[in-house]
């Protein structure tokens, strides 16, 4: 590697929306704020919920035999 070509990198605070704060490496010069993270979206929270617009669920259970 080429020396004093690369970024310097350090540990930043990320702050979420949600108030949870987590620190992480990063080449960033300052503190970096999310809307979502780990601990508030609803895929990793287990309240992620289908939504059926239209029945459109049910016409495809309808159509494949689900």
């Amino acid at each position: 590697m080429k020396p004093e070509i690369h970024p310097e990198y350090k540990q930043i605070t990320v702050t979420c929306g949600c108030g949870n704060k987590f620190e992480t490496g990063s080449v960033l010069t300052e503190d970096l704020h999310v809307e979502v993270c780990s601990s508030c979206h609803p895929f990793y929270t287990g309240k992620q919920r289908v939504v059926d617009t239209a029945g459109r669920v049910d016409k495809f259970r309808k159509r494949f035999g689900k």
